[in-house]
């Protein structure tokens, strides 16, 4: 798990966002289908358990991990 200096705030405007959008927006994937794929593979994680949900609502305060990078979700 990374450590908590590392960890990439990420703003949200509404009260959530999707898991597959969320990995787009926050530079973890290229493309849409490049995060449902990883999604799918069970390679992201969300609150450190294996996410395999793309369309999984993400909120404020939820963590989301690949490849040794953590985004938090915070409200803008």
């Amino acid at each position: 798990m990374s450590d908590e200096s590392s960890a990439q705030e990420i703003a949200i405007r509404g009260e959530f966002i999707e898991l597959a959008q969320l990995l787009k927006f926050g530079g973890l994937a290229e493309t849409g289908g490049e995060a449902k794929q990883l999604i799918g593979a069970g390679q992201v994680t969300l609150n450190g358990a294996a996410e395999t949900q793309r369309g999984k609502k993400v909120v404020p305060g939820d963590r989301i991990g690949y490849d040794g990078r953590t985004l938090v979700v915070r409200r803008d």
